[in-house]
């Protein structure tokens, strides 16, 4: 059965496609997902993200055609907040996308985050595979914009770009949420509306404070000092586009920052964002899973006891932890000690 559907797959079969995204929410896609890795890798992922109200939706909709009318298919995943109340979600991009409904090489999907912090799902990763295995060129992934959380996108984009609109408080925002240091690209949509270059002189002007003689992007050390008399290496700078995305203005512009951005990455010789992406998945993976076994070798009837006690004062909820810990691995802790 998994040999069928991966290969409808990889056929770009969109009913197998739905099929297996649906799989992968549920978080039993781990067979397919073994077998699709080794044709991963083709595609370009664009993450999309910055505050509520920044024109997000409408951005990715308009990118997406300019892509399409170069002939290029475009996944799209829209990441919305859930409830957590009812659990549920409203994905509501679907409906502000539906001008790309019943285009063949357009394919949307809307995924709740479940609970995950830092603006994605947990399977949005698993979810970019299927989109990559399938042969779409480029996926584009819309985060929630939940403002500080947003930084996990350049966990799993290729290429950032950081959405801002004039009148919204986000040139400072853009600073306290950390949201700055993460972009490939900075746009400022709406820009006709009043304060659109007021916005894009304060976000140039926090690229050069946040660019000094000597900083990190994306985990990268660049020297940018001239008097130095070692060879400069070549850094990426990220540029402050304008945009108005519901009149298709500045997009030709910004998909070619993307191809750019994308040229600059595959020329350099050793590429430590795709490494830092890879530790990041690998670690993130790992917390997961032992935090499962956790779960299930750890007695039934631990919790909630241990829950009385935090709310008794009677232990703080680290040591409780350390208990658990001593508890699960008595030996390694023997050893430690």
């Amino acid at each position: 059965m998994s040999n069928d559907l991966t290969e409808l797959v990889l056929a770009g079969n969109r009913r197998a496609v739905a099929r297996l995204l649906t799989v992968v929410e549920a978080q039993e896609a781990q067979p397919y997902l073994a077998k699709l890795f080794l044709h991963t890798g083709r595609a370009w992922v664009v993450g999309i993200t910055g505050s509520p109200g920044s024109g997000k939706s409408t951005l990715v909709t308009a990118l997406a055609r300019h892509y399409r009318a170069q002939g290029k298919t475009v996944a799209i995943i829209a990441v919305d907040p859930t409830s957590p109340y009812s659990g549920g979600a409203i994905l509501g991009d679907r409906i502000r996308m539906r001008d790309l409904a019943g285009d063949s090489g357009v394919f949307i999907r809307s995924m709740a985050t479940r609970g995950s912090l830092g603006g994605l799902a947990q399977t949005t990763r698993d979810m970019i595979r299927v989109f990559d295995a399938a042969g779409f060129e480029y996926v584009l992934v819309e985060t929630v914009g939940a403002g500080q959380s947003e930084i996990e996108i350049v966990r799993v984009a290729s290429t950032t770009i950081v959405v801002e609109a004039p009148g919204m408080g986000d040139d400072i925002q853009a600073i306290k949420a950390g949201i700055l240091e993460i972009a490939d690209i900075l746009v400022v949509n709406k820009c006709d509306r009043i304060g659109a270059a007021q916005t894009v002189r304060a976000l140039r002007s926090m690229l050069e404070i946040g660019h000094p003689t000597r900083t990190s992007h994306h985990g990268q050390w660049m020297e940018t000092s001239h008097t130095s008399a070692a060879p400069v290496p070549s850094m990426w700078v990220p540029p402050v586009l304008q945009t108005v995305a519901t009149e298709n203005r500045g997009i030709p512009e910004l998909a070619e920052a993307v191809e750019s951005h994308r040229a600059f990455r595959q020329g350099q010789p050793d590429d430590a964002e795709a490494r830092e992406r890879a530790r990041a998945e690998l670690l993130e993976r790992m917390n997961s899973a032992l935090l499962k076994m956790a779960y299930t070798l750890l007695p039934s009837d631990v919790i909630e006891p241990a829950l009385d006690r935090i709310l008794a004062k009677q232990a703080d909820p680290q040591s409780v932890v350390d208990d658990f810990v001593t508890t699960l691995f008595p030996d390694k802790i023997t050893r430690q000690g």
